[in-house]
């Protein structure tokens, strides 16, 4: 869910940034995804100004959607650590700060500059929000969906019982679809 707009850091706030990472990689696994579709969705979360993503910027964010897949998948907060490490050692720049010339309040970035490709700056933004969530909650940030049809990444934030599942409505059709194959034995 985008950022409220009433507080100007929410945009750049990591767990913003966290939830867009998430919803880009899922938007990027689209086939179907088109250059508007993702800029659309760069504007939700406060993307400032007029925001251009062409098909070649796709194409590098779905590379960077790809990579970041793997943070998603560990399954435990060391494979995530390792899988983090890697991608900062091979796809962002030096750590800096940024305000875009006065149009947002000062953040870090990795990226190389605030020219950098649509792809660079999403892995990097990413990686940067990832990295802070293993660092503050000494967990993996998230997971792949647990259904069988549904390939969706999620953060899990939060206390309480592990996450498997995307959404409530993925968990409601599983738990559905094991009641009823459960009462299809029982019946057999």
């Amino acid at each position: 869910m985008p950022p409220h707009r009433n507080d100007w850091s929410t945009p750049q706030s990591v767990s913003a940034v966290a939830r867009r990472s998430a919803d880009l990689v899922n938007v990027l696994s689209g086939e179907e995804t088109r250059p508007d579709t993702v800029a659309a969705l760069l504007r939700e979360y406060g993307g400032a100004g007029f925001v251009e993503v062409s098909d070649r910027d796709l194409t590098e964010l779905r590379t960077a959607a790809l990579r970041l897949r793997e943070v998603f998948a560990a399954d435990h907060v060391d494979a995530a650590a390792a899988a983090l490490n890697g991608l900062l050692a091979r796809g962002t720049g030096a750590l800096r700060l940024t305000s875009h010339g006065g149009a947002a309040p000062w953040h870090p970035h990795l990226d190389g500059d605030d020219d950098a490709p649509w792809g660079e700056w999403f892995l990097a933004s990413a990686c940067m929000a990832l990295t802070v969530l293993v660092w503050d909650t000494q967990r993996a940030p998230g997971g792949i969906c647990a259904s069988p049809c549904c390939p969706n990444v999620y953060l899990a934030q939060g206390s309480g019982a592990a996450r498997r599942y995307c959404s409530r409505r993925c968990a409601t059709r599983e738990r559905v679809a094991a009641h009823r194959r459960a009462a299809r034995a029982a019946g057999a």
